[in-house]
């Protein structure tokens, strides 16, 4: 490997590394039927809330709204994940299929 070449990896784990950190402080909320979940950035779950009391004493409710509201706080993180990751890859000149 050249040392341009290595340069350039080493500037792209650096571009990376910056991208997890502010992915981190990213909050998504996600809802469904009164349960709030918050996941960030990273695809971690940081919060769960079951704002309708009524859930509780519903199991399949609360597993139905629980899998929605989770579904789509993930995928939401997803797309700012691929958002961010595609705008550092395009900077630099790297053509990655799914990304573009």
């Amino acid at each position: 490997m050249d040392y341009n070449k290595a340069k350039e990896l080493m500037k792209l784990q650096q571009e990376a590394s910056k991208i997890q950190n502010e992915l981190s402080n990213i909050h998504i909320e996600a809802e469904s039927d009164g349960f709030v979940v918050t996941i960030d950035g990273q695809m971690k779950c940081v919060k769960v809330e079951i704002e309708d009391g009524t859930l509780l004493k519903d199991k399949t409710r609360l597993e139905k709204a629980a899998l929605e509201a989770i579904n789509k706080g993930l995928k939401k993180s997803q797309e700012i994940a691929a958002e961010k990751m595609k705008d550092v890859m395009g900077n630099m000149g790297l053509n990655i299929p799914g990304l573009n």
